[in-house]
């Protein structure tokens, strides 16, 4: 399953896409990958609104 994880990283809203089994491990995954961001959201990634606005990928590791 895919989450889109909004984050504030430098004062600057981004989010990413995150692979994971559900919300809390999506993000604690985008948080050991960007430790000094502040998580904003996590939620199911949907199809229009993303392909609009595509986020950055976040690979498992």
């Amino acid at each position: 399953m895919i989450f889109t994880v909004g984050l504030k990283l430098n004062g600057k809203p981004d989010h990413i896409a995150v692979d994971a089994e559900d919300a809390l491990i999506a993000a604690l995954r985008a948080k050991v990958e960007h430790p000094e961001a502040s998580i904003t959201y996590v939620r199911q990634q949907n199809r229009r609104g993303d392909a609009r606005h595509p986020a950055h990928v976040l690979r498992p590791a």
